[in-house]
């Protein structure tokens, strides 16, 4: 069996390739994404998500491997909301779909350092203080239950707290100068609306975070676990974009089972002590569940409302 810090290093490489291969074999032309490629390389991401998990249940065991699907299927499930805002904020800034995937590179290269370092710092408090798994839990339960209640709310970019501090904050120009993020006119430094869209992409991803990390430590607190499960999601995240941000809309029960699925989370914690026991495989057959009914149900919707 391979040490932890070799799977490390095996992970650090995969992830390596992973972006290169991205960046300069698949796309290193700028141009439209066709939906046909797209759903290549959704795929082409998934399964390599499946494979590594292959790899753990090897090295780790079958629970750690089914600790592993269930964390990247709540991660994936809980990467839904941030299509939605990702298709709003390339609406409102009228970002070409052309240059849209140079912005998600960069979004997801961010956000794989901004998760390291989140879940560096919940694994430590997690290590040093084991009851805030409790603080975890009730902010799941809270946040599955808000959900529930409140549904889906419209809300316009342009009138988020984010969006005005982002404003506020950097001088921009409305102009688009190709794929370019920053361009000089009368001797300022501006920024264009490509930057301006991944600087609130990447302070909307920290926000999702404290939903996706508190999750995924209460699944398990293995961090090897918690970081490639957590990874693996977002690479996908931008083929899962361009693949479904013209229908993200149509999957109407897909914020309700991802509200449930919080609760479920949430819950696992003090089942123990009312004598009830879920195996690891039994968490990733209810999420997987819920997840597989709600997609299900939303896409019957529209069939059934025609009748």
């Amino acid at each position: 069996m391979l040490s932890t810090n070799v799977m490390w290093l095996i992970f650090g490489a995969l992830i390596f390739i992973l972006l290169f291969l991205d960046l300069f074999v698949f796309h290193k032309k700028i141009e439209e994404p066709q939906i046909a490629d797209t759903l290549k390389m959704s795929i082409y991401y998934i399964l390599i998500a499946l494979i590594f998990g292959l790899f753990i249940i090897y090295e780790k065991g079958p629970a750690a491997g089914m600790l592993y699907y269930t964390g990247y299927l709540v991660e994936k499930s809980l990467s839904m909301d941030n299509i939605f805002v990702i298709s709003l904020v390339f609406t409102s800034l009228k970002i070409p779909t052309k240059y849209q995937h140079r912005v998600l590179f960069w979004g997801i290269l961010g956000a794989i350092v901004m998760r390291a370092a989140m879940i560096m710092v919940g694994a430590k408090l997690v290590s040093d203080f084991h009851w805030i798994l409790y603080v975890f839990s009730f902010f799941l339960l809270y946040t599955g239950v808000k959900m529930l209640l409140t549904g889906d709310e419209e809300t316009s970019l342009s009138d988020t707290r984010i969006f005005k501090l982002v404003k506020r904050t950097f001088k921009m120009t409305r102009k688009l100068y190709d794929e370019h993020f920053i361009v000089r006119q009368n001797k300022k430094i501006l920024i264009t609306p490509l930057l301006f869209a991944l600087i609130i992409i990447e302070l909307m991803d920290i926000i999702f975070a404290v939903d996706s990390i508190p999750a995924i430590f209460l699944i398990t607190q293995d961090v090897f676990i918690v970081y490639t499960s957590n990874i693996f999601a977002i690479l996908g995240l931008r083929a899962l974009y361009f693949l479904l941000a013209a229908s993200i809309n149509r999957f109407t029960y897909l914020k309700p089972a991802l509200a449930v699925i919080l609760i479920f989370i949430g819950s696992k914690i003090f089942l123990p002590h009312i004598g009830i026991e879920i195996e690891a495989w039994q968490s990733l057959l209810v999420t997987f569940g819920i997840l597989a009914g709600s997609i299900a149900l939303s896409l019957l919707r529209p069939a059934a409302a025609g009748k």
